[in-house]
């Protein structure tokens, strides 16, 4: 048994009871009471749970608009089912009335009637609309919530989940992992003030967790969650009520005023290791504001907005879905027409990636000024499918230590000729390998196209750079290593044969040696089965084009600009404190789309003993422009000029160890260009500046 809210009807005279009965049948009665009156029980409507061994529901909630009814059942699976169309409302305008399926419970007994459940058959047995089997485990589902249009759904597997109707389809959002520990999640509440409290039970006590401030709020021991409780809260005290060994406790707390004041909240709760800017949201009667996402050693992402202004960071959104750090972000843009749409992969520690489609808009009834919507695409880990193997103890595991230390998206990838479009990813291992992925958001499928273990040492950055002419284009990639190397890979070859094989057979996909032989050797390449039958064979990423030895040791920074004349500059900062910069060409054979790519260094110039420690961020801003950032708390700007780079000037920025630096550029309303850049490690801060044209030798720009 369970009760519901019942939409249009108020609260306190009137609810719906849900009834599992035998062969998976659910029942929809509707209980109203007036003072004075016995209560009055009408059957509105008849559902048929899906077939497993405990076949009941736990909880569910009406969606009134939609004429829908959501519930959640032992198995841990989500369940829709209408409620308004042959059944639930309608049956209201039909034969059956008072005396048929109404009943009128006398005050002598508490046993329904025979005639209501006699004339049961009346209504149709509903099957569900939308069926997300086992989405909380086999521990079951504990609640269901309508919040501004989405639902929420909590369960024991120590997460609650977003979801929205779509087509009259559940779909999921994304998932939330509230804290560390806290496995059994009950319920959720809204407050007032936009704060999120997650109740549930964390070994024997019951606890309330504040999403906003990332903490306990209470924590009561009651000895577990095997038990009846309520919780009920309002500005002016806390009630916590439970049976324990048979006796009814409650626990009662007045509203205290806070005597301690936050004077700047955290971000993360350990060090920011990444950062990316995603764009700008205009909002209407408000200044713009900038959205950036964070990654960290907490292992969450935040989503932000910072506005210049106010200069102030708002948290927008979490992304918990990693299971150890993240150590690195990239993005690709989407079409936006109605605000910011962005591609978002995270990845990091134990081989993990997190894909999400990230929509930001303005909304003026919010704190922040900025909606964002988050889904769930993808997800892809290294020894996902190692778990699953039968006698795992006998085989030797891949590395569980790989951890992947930089992402890039492969840009201009054209797919117009797949039924649904594609994303490479390109990524640099901890284990010494370069990694290529294939995304197919329609499927939410992320797999692994190709590697290469040419390093053979830990790789610490990658690029993906496009290089386009009259003929044709080339998908390029520069990798660097803990050696100082500098790699540049061709992987048009690799990219193209995979969308050759989707392009002949889009099916379901599967990495293959996922079935091989336990004992057969690791191949260099990893390739894709697009169907059962059908397993092309991509060819291996080739040896590198060229390869730079640009420092002593490893290489923490990299950036790649194209010229105006059509050539590459990359620059690149090191453990050694130097800075490299090299201008590279790209030469075909005749200009023929199938020729050799061919890379010729054209210039090297490298600056020894640039700063006092790591260089942990580069950006090549213009041709003859350079901004570097290291773990001195310095920002230097350099010109490159006749072969060497000049100092032009240094700022003093305040966050300490310094992990990453993202520079973006605007143009202001008078035509000038600003030039800003966001800096993170132990916090986050924000800087602008200018430079002219062609700044001369003896004035340093601001």
């Amino acid at each position: 048994l369970s009760w519901a809210p019942r939409p249009g009807l108020p609260p306190d005279t009137a609810a719906a009871l849900l009834a599992s009965g035998p062969d998976g049948e659910m029942l929809w009665l509707d209980v109203t009471y007036r003072p004075g009156q016995a209560p009055c029980v009408r059957l509105m409507g008849r559902y048929l749970l899906p077939p497993c061994k405990q076949r009941w529901h736990t909880c569910a909630a009406f969606l009134p608009q939609e004429g829908l009814l959501v519930c959640g059942d032992r198995r841990g699976s989500l369940l829709l089912f209408p409620c308004s169309s042959s059944s639930g409302w309608a049956a209201e305008s039909t034969s059956i009335v008072c005396g048929g399926t109404d009943l009128v419970v006398e005050d002598s007994s508490n046993e329904l009637e025979p005639s209501c459940l006699l004339q049961k058959g009346a209504l149709p047995l509903e099957s569900p609309l939308s069926v997300l089997f086992g989405l909380h485990g086999k521990t079951g589902v504990t609640s269901v919530t309508i919040h501004r249009g989405y639902i929420y759904s909590t369960g024991r597997d120590g997460v609650y989940r977003q979801l929205r109707l779509r087509d009259q389809q559940l779909e999921v959002l994304q998932k939330h992992r509230p804290c560390k520990g806290l496995q059994w999640i009950e319920e959720l509440h809204f407050t007032s003030d936009g704060d999120l409290l997650v109740l549930g039970f964390h070994a024997d006590n019951f606890v309330v967790w504040s999403t906003r401030t990332g903490e306990n709020i209470h924590c009561i021991p009651c000895g577990g969650g095997h038990r009846s409780w309520s919780y009920c809260s309002s500005p002016l005290a806390e009630v916590f009520a439970f049976i324990k060994s048979g006796d009814v406790m409650l626990y009662h707390r007045e509203a205290e005023p806070c005597e301690q004041q936050v004077l700047l909240p955290s971000l993360h709760g350990r060090e920011i290791t990444c950062v990316r800017r995603l764009g700008a949201v205009e909002v209407p009667d408000r200044a713009t504001f900038n959205v950036f996402v964070t990654g960290s050693e907490d292992t969450t992402a935040c989503v932000l907005v910072l506005s210049e202004n106010s200069q102030t960071a708002v948290p927008l959104t979490r992304l918990s879905d990693h299971i150890s750090s993240v150590r690195t972000l990239a993005f690709a843009m989407g079409p936006g027409d109605e605000g910011l749409s962005v591609l978002l992969f995270s990845a990091g520690g134990r081989a993990q990636i997190e894909c999400y489609r990230l929509l930001c808009t303005g909304d003026t009834a919010l704190e922040s000024a900025v909606a964002c919507q988050v889904i769930h695409v993808a997800s892809h880990r290294l020894d996902k499918h190692w778990e699953q193997k039968k006698n795992r103890h006998k085989l030797v595991k891949m590395d569980p230590e790989t951890r992947y230390m930089s992402l890039s998206v492969v840009p201009g990838i054209s797919t117009k000729r797949l039924l649904t479009p594609w994303k490479f990813l390109a990524a640099a291992c901890s284990d010494g390998s370069v990694r290529v992925f294939g995304l197919l958001e329609a499927a939410r499928k992320l797999v692994l196209v190709a590697e290469s273990f040419h390093h053979q040492r830990c790789v610490l950055k990658v690029q993906a750079f496009l290089h386009a002419w009259a003929g044709g284009e080339r998908h390029l990639l520069c990798s660097a290593a803990t050696d100082g190397s500098i790699a540049f890979w061709d992987i048009t070859g690799p990219i193209t044969d995979a969308v050759d094989a989707l392009h002949q057979a889009e099916g379901e996909m599967q990495p293959l040696g996922e079935c091989c032989c336990p004992a057969a050797p690791l191949l260099p390449l990893t390739m894709l089965s697009i169907s059962l039958l059908t397993k092309p064979v991509f060819p291996a990423l080739d040896t590198p084009l060229v390869t730079v030895m640009a420092h002593s040791c490893g290489v923490n920074s990299l950036h790649i600009r194209e010229t105006p004349e059509g050539q590459y500059l990359v620059a690149s900062g090191s453990d050694d404190g130097s800075i490299h910069v090299c201008l590279l060409e790209v030469a075909l054979g005749r200009g023929e789309a199938t020729a050799e790519t061919c890379l010729q260094v054209l210039e090297r110039v490298s600056r020894p003993c640039a700063h006092a420690a790591h260089v942990t961020g580069i950006r090549v801003l213009r041709p003859d422009l350079l901004l570097s950032a290291s773990v001195d708390q310095r920002l230097m700007l350099w010109n490159r000029c006749a072969g060497k780079l000049v100092p032009l000037s240094t700022t003093f920025f305040h966050v300490p160890d310094l992990a990453e630096l993202d520079c973006w550029e605007v143009v202001e309303a008078g035509g000038e260009l600003r030039y800003y850049c966001v800096l993170c490690g132990q916090g986050l801060e924000m800087l602008c500046g200018t430079a002219p044209s062609e700044p001369p030798p003896q004035q340093a720009p601001q």
